[in-house]
């Protein structure tokens, strides 16, 4: 299965999601998918994933301070959307960018179910 039908997947799977994207570390896509929509929704969803790849590094660096392990999952909501960043590995995490009513429960489960998919690929 290739990143972009499993992307297209997730968001055909999850009621208000807007976009999703695979980054690596460096914040460039290696997978984009958003759904039907205005077209700048796309640089919107690339955008969020580049700069909530920031705040995964900060939330990396904390919990190495604390002794908590490993960063594996973010949750961040704002007034316009939901974003969830999940750990595919060092190098690479996911993002689903879902709108204010989006199901975040869905989102996260089905980005959780999807891990082994991404991580075989890669």
């Amino acid at each position: 299965m290739s990143f972009d039908s499993i992307l297209l997947q997730v968001l055909g799977e999850c009621p208000g999601a807007l976009g999703a994207a695979l980054l690596g570390s460096d914040g460039l896509p290696i997978a984009q998918a958003t759904a039907p929509g205005p077209p700048e929704l796309e640089d919107e969803v690339a955008v969020l994933g580049v700069e909530f790849g920031r705040i995964l590094d900060e939330a990396r660096k904390a919990a190495a301070a604390a002794s908590a392990g490993a960063t594996l999952e973010l949750a961040v909501r704002t007034e316009r959307f939901h974003v969830l960043v999940q750990v595919v590995d060092r190098e690479t995490y996911l993002v689903l960018v879902l709108g204010s009513d989006g199901n975040v429960g869905k989102g996260r489960y089905l980005l959780r179910r999807q891990l082994l998919a991404i991580r075989q690929e890669l």
